[in-house]
């Protein structure tokens, strides 16, 4: 087991084990046991009643945060011509074709999210074994292969998040940072509750949000009332 700095243990003293806190009040904990010098990202973890197993239980998607997560993120396009100049004018960091594919082909990853127009997915597919362990391939689910490149890429400088729930039915997402306002951070929490209960699996059996935890990046975790968020 892994040994806590004694600041931690102090912190998780503040923490009830045995109470199920309502969001408010669970992340103003959260920013009140905050430990760490420099401004730690809230990350929220909901526990999903779905077997990942099959494919018609699946969860992944994205929202647009109310407030953001404090971080702005680097975004690259694959387009080319007019989308391409659309793309620039919308603030991406990196717009080409090409080029841009045999550079990320050789290592390169100075960005956050990449974004192609569905006509250049064909030579960007050659890149799913480079983005694909990433994370980082473009998926229409979340709304990453697109024609709409300046949408997409105002949305992502806006706040928008990607979700996955991994092989064991948990989704772990940045809600924002320990500086944000507790308000913002509800808000924040409460989006992407939302979305994920717009993306229940229809064949998902017995209760779906089946716990939700949230926690600083170096601190304890801390319940949450997953029936409140659920919309129960």
């Amino acid at each position: 087991m892994a040994k806590h700095g004694k600041k931690y243990m102090e912190a998780i003293k503040k923490v009830d084990r045995d109470k199920v806190y309502e969001p408010k009040e669970a992340l103003a904990l959260v920013k009140e046991i905050s430990v760490a010098k420099f401004d730690e990202t809230v990350e929220a973890a909901f526990r999903l009643g779905i077997d990942t197993k099959k494919a018609d239980q699946q969860v992944r998607g994205a929202v647009v945060l109310p407030h953001g997560t404090g971080k702005t993120k680097r975004v690259l396009v694959f387009a080319k011509g007019e989308k391409a100049k659309e793309a620039e004018a919308a603030g991406a960091d990196f717009v080409g074709d090409e080029d841009l594919i045999n550079k990320v082909a050789q290592g390169w990853f100075e960005f956050d999210v990449v974004v192609a127009t569905p006509d250049m997915m064909g030579q960007v597919g050659r890149l799913g074994r480079t983005l694909g362990p990433k994370g980082l391939m473009p998926n229409p689910k979340t709304g990453t292969v697109t024609f709409e490149v300046a949408k997409a890429v105002n949305e992502i400088k806006a706040g928008k998040i990607e979700y996955r729930a991994d092989k064991a039915g948990n989704v772990h997402a940045a809600i924002g940072k320990v500086s944000f306002p507790v308000e913002k951070l509800e808000e924040n929490l409460l989006a992407l509750a939302e979305a994920l209960v717009k993306a229940k699996p229809a064949a998902a059996k017995g209760t779906y949000m089946k716990s939700v935890t949230v926690s600083s990046t170096m601190g304890p975790g801390v319940a949450v009332n997953a029936q409140r968020l659920s919309g129960r």
